[in-house]
Parts: C-alpha cells; structure tokens; sequence
C-alpha cells in the first residue's frame, strides 16, 4: 500500500515549482540514506549544529553557518538574534522591556505574503517591522531616513514576491548597514547563488533547504560572527519551538554538498525540456503558450499559457486542474490576467503528457 492510498490522498503534478504547499521537493535517495543513518544514532545536539555550521562556512568561504528548521524560522531567529545581541536574559524573556532597540527596517514593497507575512516572522523575533520607501519604489535615501537609535538591523527579501522595480539593491543596502554599524538580514530563501549576497556585503544571509538545495524540510543563515552564535543562543529561547531534528540537519548538509557538485537543473536544459511541452499546448484550442524566464531573473524557464477562450477563465482551468484523482498544481499568479505558468523543474517526461492531456479534457468540457 502506497503512502497515497494509506491516507487516501490525491496523487499530484508539481508544476508550481519548489512550493510549501506541496512539500517543496523531492529527496534524493543519498540524502534520505542520510536521514536514516543520523535517525538511528545520538549526538549531542550543540555540539552537531555548531560544527555542522563550522563545515558549512568552510564548503561556502564564509565565517559561519547555522542550520535551522526553515527559512521562515530563520527570519525569526535572525530577528531575535540582532536584538538580543547575545543575552541570555533575553533568550529566555524575548519580549524583555528593557530592550528597546527592536526596529527592523525593511524597503515597503518587500513586506510580503510568500504563505505568511514576513511582518509575522519579524514579530515573532520580537521585531518591529518599518517599512521604507513606497510599495513600488524604494531608495537608499528613503531606507536611511528611516534610522534611529531603536533601529536594531535591515531587511532585505531576496523574491519574486516582492516588488522588483524601483528598488535599492543588495550592495546599496549594505552600504548604508555599513555606514550605521547595524547588521544586514537577506532573506533569499528560494535564490540558488549560495555566494552572492554574502559577497556583497550582507551579514546573514537565509536559504531555504527544501527549494533549490533539495534538502528535507530545513534552512541554514549563513554569515558573520557574532550574528551566528547570537542566532545558536536562541535554541534555550524561542528557538526551542523551532528546532530541527538530527535527520534533517545532516540531510541538509549531505543535499548541499550534492547541490556544490553537482549544482541545479540548467536554464537551457528547461528550455529543451519545455519546448514538445509548449508546442503540445498550443495544439489545444483555447490556450496560447510560450516560454518565459522567472521574473525575479533567475535561470529558470517555464512554460506561460494564456487562456484565450470565452467560455472558460483561467482561474476555471486552475480548479479543474485540481479535481479528481490527479491534482495538477501550477503557479496561479497572474491568473487575474488570464495566464497560468507551468514550472516544470519537478516535472517528467510522462507527467508532462499527463498536463497536456488533463488541459486538453478541461477545455474541450
């Protein structure tokens, strides 16, 4: 009996790309070997998760690492981390009115829903979220201006959910952090250049372990000290309701060494992959498709259908795409305008025919 049947639980095609909503990503078998030899022995746990981020910062040239449930929760420990600056006191009382200096600056057009809000994750650190600038145009000037002596650290999210034009950069950010001795926090948790940000100058730097690394369920910050053990410390406070297990940390870092060796999947390799797929839904009548690079400007290619039919919406074919035994998820952004993208990174040969097929019932019915 298959996990699916067990539990009577739909199968699904996963053409949304590295989601939450439906695990992320899939394993691979060396890394779950992994899983299952660190689940069946004992470590002391401080000592695993610093060294395992000691070996972390020497595989990326970076000072220091840490391993973390998620990138959600590493927003939240970052957070935490730059207030309370390495107090124990604050550890165990995070919400302590004898700090003061909890403003966490963020450009406006970056505070946002990526499956909760990044103001909630703030302020579960204990943060105060100002945001600077408007939602469709940020500056340094407009971040700098928004300094005081409660300002404890800058935020920066890496996304396609965020707003792209007319905003400061990463090194523009970092020079102002610089020039008012305050840490730079850069959420890039779906970004697949693990060098990048830390190179231009950010101080913690979050990735996702279950997007682009492929790793179970898991996140590292990587970084410059103190910010690493201030962020370690929180582990005896609201770390504890974030921890990770031994499985995972070691998965993760068996699935980073596989993704340094091996990398991702290439744009141009997409881009062969996508083409039967885009020519076989255009033979539909009623969808118009065609290629198109993330908008975030990663090399990543997906397939982007437009439904040209009067008698059915795009947000229609998405929910039919869902029903029956075969859930086909896709990236529903811009169905409002009437387009569904398809990423098919996580996508076979075979499942591909199956969309084709399932989109060509839904527009013939």
């Amino acid at each position: 009996m298959t996990i699916h049947q067990k539990f009577n639980l739909k199968q699904v095609i996963n053409a949304s790309g590295k989601m939450t909503i439906l695990g992320v990503s899939k394993v691979s078998d060396k890394v779950a070997q992994a899983q299952k030899e660190a689940g069946q022995t004992f470590f002391e746990m401080a000592d695993l998760t610093v060294k395992t981020g000691w070996y972390i910062a020497k595989l990326l040239d970076v000072e220091n690492a840490t391993v973390v449930s998620s990138a959600s929760s590493g927003i939240a420990l970052s957070t935490a981390a730059v207030i309370g600056q390495g107090d124990i006191y604050h550890a165990y009382h995070h919400l302590t009115n004898r700090i003061t200096k909890r403003e966490i600056i963020i450009p406006k057009g970056h505070n946002v829903n990526y499956g909760t809000g990044v103001e909630v994750m703030v302020t579960l650190g204990g943060g105060q979220l100002v945001e600077a600038g408007w939602a469709n145009e940020c500056t340094p000037e407009q971040v700098e201006i928004e300094i005081t002596d409660k300002t404890a650290a800058l935020l920066y999210i890496k996304s396609h959910h965020t707003v792209q034009k007319s905003m400061l950069t990463i090194p523009q950010m970092s020079e102002i952090a610089k020039k008012h001795n305050l840490p730079l926090i850069v959420d890039a948790a779906a970004e697949e250049d693990l060098k990048k940000y830390y190179a231009a100058g950010a101080d913690l730097i979050i990735y996702s372990g279950a997007k682009a690394i492929e790793a179970p369920s898991s996140a590292m910050v990587i970084g410059r000290d103190p910010y690493i053990p201030w962020i370690q410390l929180q582990n005896k406070g609201i770390g504890r309701a974030m921890k990770i297990g031994k499985d995972n940390i070691i998965g993760f870092v068996t699935a980073l060494e596989d993704y340094l060796d091996n990398g991702s999947e290439t744009g141009d390799s997409m881009k062969a992959r996508l083409a039967p797929f885009i020519t076989a839904l255009n033979a539909i009548s009623g969808l118009s498709a065609k290629e198109v690079q993330d908008s975030a400007g990663r090399d990543i290619y997906r397939a982007n259908v437009k439904v040209t039919s009067d008698k059915i919406t795009a947000l229609q074919v998405i929910a039919a795409l869902k029903e029956g035994d075969l859930a086909v998820y896709t990236r529903e952004y811009q169905a409002n305008n009437g387009i569904i993208e398809f990423d098919i990174r996580a996508v076979n040969r075979t499942e591909m025919s199956a969309i084709v097929n399932k989109l060509q019932t839904v527009m013939e019915s």
